[in-house]
């Protein structure tokens, strides 16, 4: 159930068309299937405003497939699942396309991101743009998954790519697009510099995501880590290495903040 549809069964309780006891049994059956294998959570959406994610790592594309329709059976209109292989995906989209509920839905696989989206992406409804920039051709995959998971979040999304410290002229050019954005993501291997200097140039929060690309002291991504963590810029926030969901999350949060209570 999502929050339109909360909303007009409170409206039909309030104007008599819907029985309270018909209000409290789809209230009561709602907040989670049992699948056995997962409980999908088809209440997050009206909790948070955000439906639930598929964490595709360790679980087969039968479980996936299962989940989806679960979650587009109580009124889901699209999934994203992340950290999906190309197989895995395109045995679960197989499935997809044969399923009843999710049959005529499409369903497209971003292979860089390894992220696979059923039904279409929403429209931008944020309050501005979301800028991900990442420092090298090699941050791609982190870089892809904070842009597909702000998209499909419903924030209006500008990549700004391979733009790192060693050759800045090239971050510079974009400053004009960095003071446009409502907040920004920093991806990074390596030192982790691009954070600090984005800080510098913008007026709205960055999300520091460093990726485990580096040489040996880059430790997989910890030196990248502990220099963000270290950040002289404020307003930068860190998440966990080659944690691209969770930075484009946090920026499309940024991007739907509001004033006030939402309460329709």
């Amino acid at each position: 159930m999502q929050r339109q549809e909360l909303s007009e069964l409170l409206d039909g309780v309030a104007s008599g068309s819907v029985q309270v006891s018909d209000a409290i049994v789809a209230l009561s059956m709602d907040p989670f299937t049992d699948l056995g294998y997962a409980k999908p959570d088809t209440h997050r959406g009206v909790r948070t405003g955000v439906a639930e994610v598929i964490y595709g790592a360790g679980k087969t594309a039968e479980q996936i497939a299962g989940i989806t329709e679960s979650l587009i059976d109580a009124g889901q209109d699209h999934v994203l699942a992340t950290r999906v292989d190309e197989a895995k995906a395109q045995r679960t989209m197989d499935l997809l396309r044969q399923s009843k509920v999710c049959g005529g839905m499409p369903v497209e696989y971003f292979e860089t991101p390894h992220a696979l989206v059923v039904g279409s992406m929403p429209p931008a409804n944020g309050n501005g743009l979301v800028v991900v920039a990442c420092a090298g051709t090699s941050d791609l995959y982190c870089a892809e998954e904070a842009a597909i998971t702000a998209q499909m979040m419903g924030s209006r999304v500008e990549r700004v790519y391979d733009v790192g410290v060693a050759g800045i002229h090239r971050l510079l050019s974009y400053a004009p697009t960095f003071q446009r954005a409502t907040a920004v993501v920093a991806v990074a291997g390596m030192e982790g510099a691009l954070a600090s200097v984005i800080g510098g140039l913008c007026a709205c929060p960055v999300i520091a995501c460093p990726t485990s690309v580096g040489y040996g002291a880059a430790f997989g991504g910890v030196s990248a880590l502990l220099a963000m963590l270290n950040s002289c810029s404020s307003g930068t926030s860190v998440v966990n290495i080659d944690n691209g969901f969770g930075a484009g999350y946090q920026a499309a949060l940024i991007d739907h903040a509001r004033t006030t209570p939402d309460h329709g």
